[in-house]
């Protein structure tokens, strides 16, 4: 109407300057209208009229206004737009091509138009595909218009929660090309041969990409005697080569449920690099001493080797083995191997011991692991225990890495450094006082360092619950890739760089090149890229969104006829907010959302606190952070990949409120 009527539109213009502004962030509801997320505090209507010129998570500035005795916001300048590249599914309304966005809170669909060369004659109603916003009410334009770039893949097609969600994070969905010939480098280092020894390798029975083998000797005086012996792809991959940036773009092979997309080729690998059981490959090694008490000395010892893995064996058969001894069915096939299993064995548990004493440990969590047909779908989710075998591994790997982390800050003063800072530097005063709010012992100058630190997660550790450590985390500083030495505050270390992956992460590819480096004798080296440690935290992020944003999806396939059955499962809560609280299914991993409505249907009755995570029902503590509880699955939403679950336990009205 203002539009046409060029008096009207002035006198609205005239009576918009004389309005206060406000900017925040859009949030839609299901029912058309909005609201204008000013802070955590304040938050403002906006009718269904003016929502059609945003999308939910638009930053606007926004006029401010009085309609009907309600303070509501009009949308005015747009700060930022919440879409650029998204994916949606194909729509067709009256034979026009629309997109719709895969975003829980956008349900309208947007009209679009394909780029040159993608003809829409390909696209059908529900198909995948990747857009970009070119048009926005806020802009000037007369409505949303998107551009479709890419087509994904088809409506139907059963592997589209791979595909769909690697084009989300816009990340590869095949590894790197293979070569025709992998030469191996000549790179001025005299390479041992320790073929001889009875290297052991011990992984998933499905793993083909085995990156690390192991060897330990008892010392008459006690402790130990540990070589590490890890595959060289830089053998095969100079720092100049096209492949290493290859490497780099991707930072880390892709993990998700039920494929991997390898950052190297998989005739690399899979093959070349991997440490084949009785197959002679070219490894970076460690050799270092370990007390009987479980301290690493510094007489760390990095060197290349020709290795070949004895035994390729299994984490649960190791374990079955070390448990059960000859009552176990799987059995060593030589003494040498049997002999390795027991050294590794007591190895391990004394490096257990230091770091329970000295450092951090964390408790053990299951992984869980989809089971799929042929046909991509899922047949079962199993719980993988960490058994000892796995303990043996982590405790072999960290050990290695300490080393690294020594050597690299030592010889040159860089690196690809682990990092974490503990707690947030202007969270250390509310930490002391929750912490001795809960009968524990903290000052803040304590908590600043790596001992006082460790010795708090090891007491929270000690706790009969998690509900404390719950509260805590959300103090503490976020773990980071670095170039200079930091120490790691989470496990308790003063420095650590990893270098036992090198086919799965690009990082570790950099500190091979500096360890080689230092067996050379060289006295200087390339520092990193300044920007490499960001990117790979990039990459690093990106890969577990998508990760779990797969698992979300084939969570729901999984489970929907639950909703039905009404099967009872045990859920551990792990976060609480205004609305709810999300937890975690214990039998098989999958997460939810109950909402509060589904705990107690009289709002006025519950209060869901994020700071104190807690659920008070009637002003008692109901529910915290850490407990665990019986729910049903209550609803699937397929659309938006989530769980909705509702405790078991039924709360009804006080005997004195139902008497009146």
């Amino acid at each position: 109407m203002f539009q046409d009527n060029p008096l009207l539109a002035q006198l609205k213009q005239q009576i918009q300057e004389t309005l206060p502004k406000k900017e925040g962030q859009v949030k839609a509801t299901e029912k058309g209208f909005g609201f204008l997320e000013v802070d955590d505090k304040t938050s403002l209507f906006i009718p269904p009229p003016y929502m059609k010129k945003v999308l939910h998570g638009d930053r606007v500035e926004a006029f401010v206004r009085t309609e009907k005795d309600r303070e509501v916001a009009e949308p005015d300048t747009l700060v930022e737009a919440s879409l650029d590249r998204f994916i949606g599914r194909v729509q067709w309304i009256r034979n026009r091509l629309n997109v719709v966005p895969d975003h829980p809170q956008m349900k309208d669909a947007l009209r679009a138009k394909t780029q040159r060369g993608l003809s829409q004659d390909n696209l059908k109603e529900g198909d995948w595909v990747v857009a970009s916003l070119i048009r926005h009410p806020l802009k000037g334009d007369d409505n949303f218009m998107c551009q479709v770039s890419e087509k994904i893949t088809d409506a139907d097609d059963k592997i589209a929660p791979w595909w769909v969600t690697l084009a989300k994070h816009n990340l590869p969905n095949q590894e790197p090309a293979p070569k025709d010939a992998w030469p191996l480098l000549e790179q001025g280092l005299e390479r041992r041969d320790l073929t001889d020894l009875p290297f052991v390798t011990i992984d998933s029975e499905s793993t083909k990409d085995m990156d690390d083998a192991l060897y330990v000797k008892a010392n008459p005086q006690g402790g130990f005697t540990m070589t590490v012996a890890i595959a060289d792809p830089t053998a095969y991959i100079d720092a100049d080569d096209a492949l290493d940036q290859v490497a780099r773009d991707r930072g880390f092979t892709i993990y998700l449920p039920g494929r991997n997309i390898p950052m190297l080729p998989r005739d690399l690998s899979d093959d070349l690099c991997s440490l084949r059981a009785n197959e002679k490959r070219p490894a970076l090694c460690c050799t270092f001493n370990i007390d009987a008490d479980g301290t690493i000395a510094d007489d760390a010892e990095f060197f290349s080797a020709w290795i070949q893995s004895h035994g390729q064996l299994a984490y649960d058969k190791v374990s079955d083995y070390i448990e059960l001894g000859e009552q176990a069915q799987w059995q060593p096939e030589s003494s040498d191997i049997a002999d390795q299993i027991h050294q590794l064995h007591q190895f391990a548990l004394a490096r257990i011991q230091w770091r329970e004493t000295h450092a951090v440990t964390f408790p053990d969590r299951p992984d869980y692991r989809f089971e799929l047909s042929e046909d991509n779908d899922v047949i079962a989710i199993h719980t993988d225990q960490r058994r000892i075998a796995n303990r043996i591994v982590e405790e072999s790997m960290i050990s290695a890495n300490i080393c690294a982390g020594r050597k690299l800050r030592d010889a040159f003063g860089f690196g690809i450094f682990n990092t974490h800072a503990g707690f947030n530097s202007e969270k250390l005063d509310d930490v002391v006082e929750l912490v001795k709010a809960h009968d524990g012992e903290a000052d803040s100058e304590s908590l600043a360092t790596v001992e006082g630190f460790s010795a708090l997660r090891r007491w929270l550790n000690s706790l009969d619950t998690t509900y404390l450590d719950n509260r805590l985390r959300r103090f503490q500083a976020y773990s980071e890739i670095g170039h200079e030495p930091a120490p790691h505050y989470a496990m308790g270390l003063d420095v650590y760089a990893t270098w036992t992956s090198p086919i799965r992460k690009y990082g570790d590819m950099i500190n091979h090149r500096l360890l080689k480096a230092i067996i050379r004798g060289e006295t200087e080296a390339n520092a990193p890229a300044d920007t490499v440690g960001e990117e790979l935290a990039g990459h690093r992020k990106h890969h577990r969104m998508a990760e779990r944003d797969v698992a979300d999806w084939l969570y729901t396939r999984l489970l929907k006829p639950e909703v039905e059955a009404q099967t009872r499962y045990t859920a551990e809560i792990f976060d609480i907010n205004r609305a709810g609280m999300r937890v975690r299914l214990l039998e098989n991993g999958a997460p939810a959302f109950i909402p509060s409505s589904l705990i107690i249907d009289n709002k006025s009755r519950i209060a869901c606190d994020k700071e104190t995570g807690t659920v008070t029902i009637d002003g008692n503590v109901e529910f915290k952070l850490g407990d665990s509880l019986e729910v049903v699955i209550a609803d699937i939403k397929e659309t938006t990949r989530s769980i909705v679950a509702k405790p078991t336990q039924v709360f009804t009205l006080p005997e004195a409120s139902q008497s009146e």
